[in-house]
């Protein structure tokens, strides 16, 4: 069953309110294959979020989201399934990488700063919307603006009236002002036309000569991205440059101009800060490799700081941001890993707490990489077929030649390292290398892809295993 969100926020709300944890999972299908597990206990995440909302506030405040572990090898949908949820359930969303608190010499950011980043894209996710809403009014504004340049206004002439001989006043302005609306709305659908668009103007376009800043705190190197101009304007002033351009190019600047103008950034501010405490996902990779107790030695004891920097912030907490204070009480926190070496035990026991849900994810099989490559919406098959239509090129797959690309994948993923459904981009990769290369000469063509053409293209380097290394 498809599901379509609509556009308007009150329609989506509804819509998603509507997302049974089945027809959650049915949505996450189309784009990642199997994993039956992992799909149950996000649907079930996304659609206990939805139930908190509907609850009196004072019960939903103690209602914390349950986290999820996803247990299993690199490369078997475990970002995926968390990406296609936020994408779902419209949430701001956040990857980012447990190990790299670890590393050594590390000076960038601190842990909070993955809340900082979230409020930045939940900022972006929510500034998009807005100029959808704006963005036929914003075009309006803008054509008026160039055709005043066009067409400058006339000044107002001074009252001029005289009688005719039946004793009928004229204003003798009237004809005047008729004929240069006239010359404007020819003008007008010149320029929607693009007759107009190589034509020269010149605009006023808003100097921004100030740079960023960085600020260190105690909490780590902040990027303030500080317009003085925008805090001192009594000062300052705003100014501004004459630039010469092509009308579709100033087209282009003042819509940008009259969107910014349209939208009002205090309530895009209010609306992100909300989304994210309340529907914000983060996905905690590698959290394996940060899986450490006391006792150890060198980068064991900074494993254990890093689990118990972070566990504030997946406990609850408010952390401060360029925008105010954000709350991360129920932020939906997604971790994962391999687990070779450790396991989810060898976490500390407060953060382990704070993880109740854990699934599995299988590792593929060959059956699996032959349902990667043409099942999903946006497949490696319908990528590549799509690519070379551009070129005039038709390219088809039979059945044997997936099972093939499939075999190959699977072996090479067991003789060198397992890294999952990403073997089969470097794989296919190789098989239409001299497709894609004489693609231009070939335009018109009908060009079939069989087993034999794969094992011809791929057998010799997957025989060689020191040479399948390298190159597969």
């Amino acid at each position: 069953m498809a599901i379509y969100l609509p556009s308007t926020a009150e329609e989506e709300q509804l819509a998603l309110d509507e997302l049974t944890p089945r027809e959650i999972v049915a949505e996450l299908d189309k784009h990642v294959i199997g994993q039956k597990d992992a799909k149950r206990a996000v649907a079930i995440a996304l659609r206990n979020r939805m139930r908190r909302q509907k609850l009196t506030p004072e019960l939903a405040e103690d209602i914390i989201p349950k986290n999820i572990i996803m247990i299993g090898p690199t490369g078997v949908g475990k970002t995926e399934i968390a990406r296609r949820l936020a994408k779902l359930a419209n949430s701001p969303f956040l990857k980012v990488e447990a190990s790299k608190f670890t590393e050594v010499g590390y000076v960038g950011r601190d842990v909070e700063s993955m809340v900082r980043d979230l409020v930045e894209i939940a900022i972006d996710n929510v500034r998009e919307e807005k100029l959808e809403d704006v963005a036929d009014k914003a075009e309006l504004n803008a054509e008026e603006r160039l055709l005043d340049i066009l067409l400058p206004p006339s000044p107002p002439p001074r009252p001029a009236e005289h009688t005719t001989a039946g004793g009928v006043v004229i204003d003798g302005n009237t004809a005047l002002a008729e004929s240069g609306s006239r010359t404007r709305e020819k003008l007008r659908q010149q320029l929607r036309e693009g007759k107009l668009d190589e034509r020269q103007v010149e605009i006023d376009v808003r100097e921004r000569n100030f740079p960023s800043f960085e600020i260190m705190t105690s909490q780590g190197v902040e990027e303030m991205d500080i317009n003085i101009k925008d805090m001192l304007p009594n000062i300052f002033g705003a100014r501004t440059k004459k630039q010469k351009m092509k009308v579709n190019e100033a087209f282009e600047y003042l819509i940008q101009e009259e969107e910014q103008r349209l939208i009002d950034m205090d309530q895009v501010t209010r609306m992100a800060i909300d989304r994210v405490e309340n529907s914000g996902i983060v996905f905690l990779d590698e959290i394996d490799k940060i899986a450490g107790r006391e006792g150890g030695h060198g980068p064991d004891v900074s494993r254990e700081g890093v689990q118990r920097d972070i566990l504030p912030i997946v406990e609850g907490t408010t952390v401060n941001t360029r925008y105010g204070m954000v709350r991360t009480d129920h932020i939906l926190f997604i971790a994962a890993g391999a687990f070779h070496v450790s396991k989810p035990s060898d976490l500390i026991p407060e953060l382990q707490g704070r993880f109740p849900i854990r699934v599995e994810l299988q590792s593929l099989t060959m059956e699996d990489f032959v349902r990667i490559l043409t099942e999903p919406k946006s497949s490696l098959v319908k990528q590549y077929t799509a690519l070379l239509e551009t070129e005039g090129v038709k390219l088809e797959f039979t059945k044997e030649a997936l099972e093939e690309v499939a075999r190959f994948a699977f072996r090479v993923n067991e003789n060198t390292e397992n890294i999952g459904a990403r073997r089969l981009h470097t794989i296919m990769e190789r098989l239409l290398d001299e497709v894609s290369f004489d693609a231009p000469e070939k335009k018109g063509e009908h060009i079939k892809v069989d087993a034999e053409y794969v094992r011809k293209m791929l057998m010799d380097i997957v025989k060689d295993q020191d040479l399948s290394r390298y190159i597969l």
